[in-house]
């Protein structure tokens, strides 16, 4: 069971700045993708989300009580950073097998179905190929892919990834998003899978679209709501243009005819 992730009046400052600013929502089964222009708060709250980042205010729950403790959190809650880290001498392999951590404890001897779920981590980021190279030896996006697998193999119910497209290029961005909806709507354990993304025509395809804007919450709701598309507009100042397709599917183009930004 995912259990729902709720936030509650959230505030972060960061020196003499409120980089969240009383966002409240909750996150359940499905994909969400979380947008905004740069400095809007977006890595912050997902690191307050993961219980991560210090709050000046407001609290943070998982299926209605407190988050609990890291060794609990961590088999529910899985956490992509936007600068994921790993050693570079560990092999593809090795670096996924550390996401089993989260169900087996520093001491664990992995089993069968700690193989299985490596091997299915590495297979649904097609980076099981070259399992055996070592992180030095791979590109930013084939490294990006290792380190999403990683996540994959924890099996949480709950992932908050911070820009998993980040140096992958066009057709692993669109295998990423269609592996994100299979995973928020499997239907033996649907995931609630919650996405910071710059790539706005991937965010369009998720299930719903936050907008965060100079730390507060501007718009919630399904990227075709025509109130949730005007707010995204407005927030990147008139940069960009959406438009529904003749099946109703939104997309997203710059407005190269726009006057600049002041």
């Amino acid at each position: 069971m995912t259990g729902t992730l709720q936030a509650h009046a959230l505030r972060v400052r960061l020196g003499r700045r409120d980089v969240l600013d009383g966002v409240s929502l909750q996150v359940g089964t499905g994909w969400t993708a979380l947008v905004g222009p740069n400095g809007a708060g977006k890595s912050t709250l997902l690191r307050a989300l993961a219980g991560l980042q210090p709050l000046a205010a407001g609290r943070v729950s998982l299926g209605g009580l407190g988050l609990p403790r890291p060794v609990e959190r961590a088999r529910r809650l899985a956490w992509l950073a936007q600068q994921g880290e790993a050693t570079g001498e560990l092999t593809v392999r090795e670096t996924v097998e550390l996401g089993r951590i989260a169900q087996l404890g520093l001491l664990g001897t992995p089993g069968p179905a700690d193989r299985r779920a490596v091997d299915d981590a590495m297979a649904l980021t097609a980076c099981d190929a070259w399992q055996d190279r070592r992180l030095h030896e791979l590109s930013g996006g084939e490294r990006q892919r290792v380190l999403l697998a990683r996540v994959l193999a924890t099996a949480a119910p709950l992932l908050l990834l911070d820009e998993p497209t980040t140096h992958l290029d066009a057709p692993h961005q669109v295998a990423l998003a269609r592996l994100f909806r299979r995973l928020a709507h499997e239907p033996a354990q649907p995931r609630a899978v919650l996405t910071v993304l710059h790539d706005l025509p991937i965010a369009l395809q998720a299930d719903r679209l936050l907008v965060l804007e100079r730390g507060r919450l501007r718009a919630d709701g399904a990227p075709a709501d025509p109130a949730v598309q005007a707010e995204l507009v407005r927030v990147f100042e008139g940069a960009i243009r959406i438009d529904n397709g003749a099946a109703g599917a939104p997309r997203v183009a710059l407005a190269l005819d726009s006057p600049p930004a002041p």
